[in-house]
């Protein structure tokens, strides 16, 4: 069965008041700075463009709960607004979940993380509904490159926003697919976004404990990607030689310029940092034994 089958717009209702309607389980949170571009648009048109669309769920007492537009929603709740323009609809749990997704992927700036999930999520529903294209199908491309028009579309255009080919957007899916709720959570409060590469490595491992160090690292902002998590698990694990730290990797590019450069470049840079160079001497002794200087890291 088509999720579409069971979905059926009611065109009586096009407005609500914004307190009746119920924000569900999404799958990503609402930004500050998408909520702010929105309320921008809306100053300067004088409307909010496109109205929301909401389900009216009637085992739960014909309840308006979100489908689509959280960060409209979530505008109009900041500017005051009682009421909101609506589409309503009467529909599955799939179909109320594929809308959040397509209007996420069609509209939103999403990261690589959010179009890892969406896309994944997408993939999950399309096997749902289609379970011939899930049995029948040998790998991950046939499945993929099913003849359901908006699955290819997505597929299509994901591989063009980020410049990647076919292959390289169903490795981001199978990233996705392996991620779970918790590990999404740790990963969107990285102080660094977590990349396209970031995610097709974490979908590389096999072990849960280097997953969960990988996870923990990058969310901890203790690495710059995810390659150099896995790295820092290997040399807790004895299983490669610890990388360099800070220091030492500065310490190394100083020494090389130095021995590369020209004696008259040598004197021109003592001229122009003379002050510092004496000031770190002065705090090290004479200078003549460097050993044990403790790291400023």
């Amino acid at each position: 069965m088509n999720a579409g089958e069971t979905a059926e717009v009611q065109k009586t209702i096009t407005e609500l008041r914004v307190s009746d309607i119920v924000i569900g389980d999404r799958l990503r949170p609402v930004s500050d700075a998408g909520v702010v571009a929105i309320i921008a648009s809306i100053e300067e048109l004088g409307v909010m463009k496109d109205p929301i669309h909401v389900r009216k769920v009637k085992h739960r007492g014909g309840e308006y709960v979100l489908l689509a537009g959280a960060h409209r929603l979530a505008s109009a709740q900041r500017l005051g607004w009682e009421t909101i323009k609506v589409t309503c609809w009467t529909c599955n749990d799939d179909f109320a979940r594929l809308m959040e997704i397509d209007d996420n992927l069609a509209g939103a700036e999403l990261t690589a993380l959010d179009t890892a999930v969406f896309l994944a999520e997408r993939k999950r529903l399309y096997e749902k509904l289609h379970p011939e294209a899930k049995r029948g199908a040998a790998g991950a491309n046939a499945r993929w490159d099913a003849t359901e028009q908006s699955s290819v579309a997505f597929s299509t255009a994901t591989a063009e926003k980020f410049g990647l080919s076919a292959r390289q957007v169903r490795k981001i899916v199978a990233a996705g697919d392996c991620l779970a709720p918790d590990e999404v959570r740790k990963l969107r409060s990285a102080p660094r976004a977590v990349s396209l590469k970031d995610l097709q490595e974490i979908g590389k491992i096999g072990q849960p404990a280097e997953r969960y160090h990988v996870v923990e690292t990058l969310a901890a902002g203790g690495a710059k990607n995810a390659a150099k998590a896995r790295k820092l698990w290997k040399a807790e694990q004895g299983l490669a030689p610890e990388p360099p730290r800070p220091a030492e990797q500065e310490y190394m590019r100083l020494l090389d310029s130095w021995d590369r450069s020209r004696k008259s470049s040598r004197k021109l840079f003592l001229g122009e940092r003379l002050d510092e160079v004496r000031a770190l001497l002065a705090e090290i002794g004479d200078g003549d034994d460097l050993e044990g200087v403790e790291s400023d890291d």
